[in-house]
C-alpha cells in the first residue's frame, strides 16, 4: 500500500509563487511515475507534470516556464514549484504515484490551490 500526502495549497494573488510537497510512504517501488494532476471545476483532471522512470519530466504546455517539478529521493517526496500564478491555474492538485508494472495508480487527497485575481 501507498501513501501520498500533499500539502502547501492555499489562496494566492495573480503572479504570486507556492509550493507543493508530496510525500509518498508505503510499498514505494517500480515507481512509473510520479508526479502532479489537476482538476478545476467542470473540469477533468489534467496531467500538470510528472516524472516517469528514466528521470525525463512531462510538463503540461500551460504551465511550462512557469512551474518546476523536483524530487528529493531520500525522502521520496516530489515538489512543485508554481510561480507567475494565474487564475487559470485555480485547482485541486492531486499527487500521483504509478507503479504500472503491478496496474497500480496512487492519489492523494488533493490540495486546493485558488488564485485571485
Amino acid at each position: 500500500q501507498v501513501e501520498l500526502v500533499e500539502s502547501g495549497g492555499g489562496l494566492v494573488q495573480t503572479g504570486g509563487s507556492l509550493r507543493l510537497s508530496c510525500a509518498a510512504s508505503g510499498s514505494i517501488f517500480s515507481i512509473s511515475s510520479m508526479g502532479w494532476y489537476r482538476q478545476a471545476p467542470g473540469k477533468q483532471r489534467e496531467l500538470v507534470a510528472a516524472f516517469n522512470n528514466s528521470g525525463s519530466i512531462n510538463y503540461a504546455g500551460s504551465v511550462k516556464g512557469r512551474f518546476t517539478i523536483s524530487r528529493d529521493n531520500a525522502k521520496n517526496t516530489v515538489y512543485l514549484q508554481m510561480n507567475s500564478l494565474k487564475p487559470e491555474d485555480t485547482a485541486v492538485y492531486y499527487c500521483n504515484l504509478a507503479q504500472r508494472l503491478y496496474g497500480w495508480n496512487h492519489w492523494g487527497k488533493g490540495t486546493l490551490v485558488t488564485v485571485s485575481s
